[in-house]
């Protein structure tokens, strides 16, 4: 009998002991990462690189009024020559050069000048010509659209030599590159925004002001997604993009989901976000296209991916992507609250507690609503923006924007650390996802002045 007890004593005490030296050795386990993290607390931790001495926030940042705004364009394939033509149409800038890999697409862009009536702009060829062309000191901003690797490379180097910047989603597509547009932005005093073009659609804006006004009480859980069928175009355009996709699970385009509702939930500026946990199906048909287009047995990337965020004060935020389903294109936009709802996708819809309780309001009704809500800025140049263009007259409305606070030197819509936010949820996902849906720390990259600000705002 004593032996009995004695064997199941140090069966308990042996398997105590394995359960702790497993929990003392999680303590300290490294992740892969672009940076160093380790698992604390059943919570994986990614290392906050200090602030160099000297080197400022850039929370609120106001530069010098331009006069006229000197662009430069540096990609100049799909976005990039529709954003050029759409430049020709908006005053106070002047369109200095451009910079692509292909003659043909800078030959396009200068007819799109000629169209215009505008004076020619000068070409630069080749993989590296983007640095020639930012060593100039007659050029206030470059406006980036290659593909998304040269990202950050060609951000950091425009905004180190005295250039404000403006670069297609996703702005970065690691925690390091995220870092690395954070400290060039604030050691060098200059803007940098990632145009996340969703955070100008008329409808989030509109719903936007409701929540700042109150009309739907307290938001608590809001939902934004990519889902758009892109499988059967990977050798027509952005082929690039699978080859990224075979090759990186997780949510690799975030922003355009992320962006409009961060700025609901006044991200980094009264509240963060605190940590991620993802979760994804097997690829099937990523796996597919994979076979399809590149002859290649596998993709990482799982067909569905979703991204379950919690912020400082307790919100929600889900994300999902998904560019691989026979499925209607979507990016949710879901705003619950105390008293209110509204949805834009698969149907524009509002509810609030007052007007209608739980259903959503007449047609009639809405409408009224959003115009009443809308911006005064949004509806003085609403026509405009809808007769030039671009996914309905949001990427105009971007582009105006950035322009006027770069002419009355006003802090910009979208700062660096909105472009790091939103665009570190890639490699966050992949991380979690890496580690059976861990959750993940997401970064402060305001080092501490997250409440700072006092709500988000359109400078005027």
């Amino acid at each position: 009998m004593k032996n009995n007890k004695y064997i199941k004593t140090m069966r308990k005490l042996f398997f105590l002991a394995i359960i702790c030296s497993l929990a003392i050795a999680s303590c300290g386990k490294k992740v892969p990462a672009s940076v160093p993290a380790t698992i604390k607390d059943g919570m994986i931790e990614l290392k906050t690189p200090p602030r160099a001495p000297g080197q400022q926030s850039a929370l609120g940042m106001a530069c010098d009024p331009i006069d006229t705004v000197r662009i430069a364009f540096v990609g100049v394939g799909g976005r990039g020559a529709s954003a050029v033509k759409r430049y020709t149409q908006i005053d106070g800038v002047r369109i200095m050069a451009f910079c692509d890999l292909k003659q043909d697409r800078l030959d396009l862009c200068q007819g799109y000048l000629k169209d215009a009536g505008l004076p020619e702009a000068d070409n630069y060829l080749g993989e590296t010509a983007y640095k020639e062309l930012c060593d100039r000191d007659d050029i206030d901003l470059v406006y980036i659209a290659t593909d998304w690797l040269d990202h950050v490379p060609i951000s950091v180097y425009a905004l180190e030599h005295g250039h404000h910047v403006a670069c297609e989603v996703p702005a970065a597509m690691t925690i390091d590159e995220c870092w690395q547009l954070v400290d060039a932005c604030e050691k060098n005093r200059r803007h940098m925004m990632m145009l996340e073009n969703c955070c100008y659609d008329f409808f989030e804006m509109s719903a936007l002001n409701m929540a700042q006004q109150g009309l739907f009480g307290e938001v608590y859980h809001v939902e934004g997604a990519y889902i758009h069928f892109l499988s059967e175009g990977w050798d027509r355009s952005e082929t690039w993009r699978l080859d990224y996709n075979m090759e990186n699970r997780g949510d690799n385009y975030p922003t355009h989901g992320l962006g409009p509702i961060c700025q609901v939930l006044n991200i980094h500026r009264g509240d963060k976000m605190d940590y991620l946990v993802a979760m994804d199906t097997p690829s099937y048909n990523g796996k597919a296209s994979a076979k399809k287009f590149r002859d290649k047995d596998y993709c990482k990337d799982g067909d569905h991916t979703i991204s379950l965020i919690q912020t400082e004060k307790k919100k929600l935020i889900e994300v999902q992507h998904n560019v691989y389903a026979y499925r209607p294109y979507t990016r949710m936009y879901q705003l619950t609250g105390t008293e209110g709802f509204a949805n834009k996708y698969p149907e524009e819809g509002i509810s609030v507690k007052d007007l209608n309780g739980h259903l959503y309001v007449p047609q009639e009704v809405m409408d009224s609503l959003l115009t009443a809500y809308r911006p005064e800025f949004a509806k003085a140049i609403e026509e405009k923006a809808k007769t030039v263009g671009g996914h309905g007259g949001m990427d105009y409305i971007m582009d105006y924007r950035l322009i006027y606070c770069l002419r009355h030197g006003l802090p910009l819509d979208e700062d660096v650390y909105d472009a790091a936010e939103w665009s570190a949820v890639q490699e966050l996902s992949r991380i979690s996802l890496e580690n059976g849906s861990m959750p993940v720390r997401f970064p402060d990259f305001t080092r501490g002045d997250w409440n700072v600000t006092d709500g988000f705002r359109y400078a005027l």
